[in-house]
């Protein structure tokens, strides 16, 4: 009796044993501590932006003619008012000189008919005073008083042609000045489109002719991206933003908003963008920016500071998420404000040091499953 009592212990002491062994161990899973922080909603550009110049010219000149004097090559430094290139003007010299020696005759001409109109008048007033003593006619008078008032008029007729020199200097001078290309403001020559003793013709009246010399503003530069048509909403000017280049890319620019077109682009084949262009806050000068390179926009539009925060990767599809307590995993909804594509805001539902399953949407979540943190593990049966 006592022996099959035995044998019937001992066997069940190894189906336990066995159910033991053959039972699966806990499943690690990888987790994920709530802390708090700070959570910032971006609005990002959907296709690369490029670095502008808030000022940049195509210069021309409206006048053809014969290139004599080119001042400048690409790269060079200039300042506003500074002579870039100039036509051949000899003709115009010629006659600007011819209109200074015809304005000097008019002068003559007007000092000469202004004296004999003071002596006209003079004498017609001399004659006047002779009148009451009948030493004098008074056709006389009549006739010097005529004549004073004609040199008068011929006084002033003078002062009109000089006026008409003056007209005339003034229209060579700006023909003369259509013959010489001055820069508009400070900035550098980007690229010069002309040769010494080259015809230059200027562009017809709606044809498009390759500008004489590209001038760039470099102490100005701006980012222009577009950003899809339903971020729009959120941009205001004076929003805070950082600049990324792509030929810079480990450095990130701080810069402001400074334009949202009040318009949507309608172009075929790509989503509906808004224009928006944004400035640098302080333009790196160990850093050389081209006009031209490649440029992403990150936009803040709402700012959370020291609250309690969740990875993004930490949240299923449906907004839920599975907390680790005692082993096992809770299905949770909480209660979310601020997100960003990092980090998402909780308002309710979780409490700071909850640790939550990292990519849950991987997980095949069931009630009651064992789960342990990865890397923990179990020491093996001798």
């Amino acid at each position: 009796m006592k022996k099959w009592l035995f044998l019937t212990l001992l066997i069940a002491v190894l189906l336990v044993g066995l159910l033991l062994w053959s039972r699966p161990g806990a499943l690690p899973v990888s987790l994920v501590r709530l802390e708090t922080g700070e959570v910032l909603t971006t609005v990002v550009n959907t296709r690369a932006g490029s670095i502008r110049s808030c000022q940049r010219a195509d210069l021309s000149l409206p006048m053809g003619g014969v290139v004599t004097d080119i001042r400048v090559q690409a790269g060079d430094s200039v300042k506003r008012g500074q002579l870039l290139l100039r036509l051949w003007d000899e003709e115009l010299q010629a006659e600007r000189q011819q209109a200074l020696a015809s304005q000097a005759l008019d002068r003559l001409t007007r000092e000469q008919a202004c004296l004999q109109a003071d002596f006209q008048q003079r004498e017609a007033e001399r004659l006047a005073s002779l009148l009451p003593r009948n030493l004098t006619s008074r056709s006389s008078v009549d006739q010097a008083r005529t004549q004073a008032r004609s040199a008068r008029l011929a006084c002033h007729i003078t002062d009109q042609q000089l006026q008409v020199g003056d007209a005339r200097l003034g229209i060579i001078d700006a023909r003369l000045a259509q013959t010489r290309l001055l820069a508009p403001f400070d900035g550098v020559i980007a690229e010069v489109n002309s040769k010494l003793g080259e015809y230059m013709t200027p562009s017809p009246p709606g044809v498009s002719m390759p500008p004489v010399i590209d001038l760039i503003d470099r102490a100005c530069l701006y980012v222009s991206a577009p950003i899809d048509e339903v971020d729009a909403a959120r941009l205001r000017v004076g929003q805070p933003a950082f600049i990324l280049l792509d030929a810079l890319p480990d450095q990130r620019f701080p810069a402001h908003l400074t334009r949202v077109a009040p318009y949507v682009q309608e172009q075929e084949k790509q989503a509906r963008t808004v224009e928006v262009e944004a400035r640098f806050d302080a333009p790196p000068a160990d850093v050389p920016l081209l006009i031209g390179y490649s440029a992403d926009l990150e936009i803040e539009v709402a700012r959370a500071e020291a609250v309690l925060r969740l990875p993004t990767e930490a949240l299923r599809e449906d907004g839920q998420v599975l907390r680790y307590r005692d082993g096992q995993l809770e299905l949770i909804r909480p209660e979310l404000g601020l997100q960003s594509w990092s980090w998402a805001e909780v308002k309710a539902g979780l409490v700071q040091g909850d640790r939550l399953v990292q990519q849950p949407g991987s997980l095949t979540y069931e009630p009651g499953m064992r789960v342990e943190p990865a890397g923990a593990g179990r020491t093996p049966a001798p």
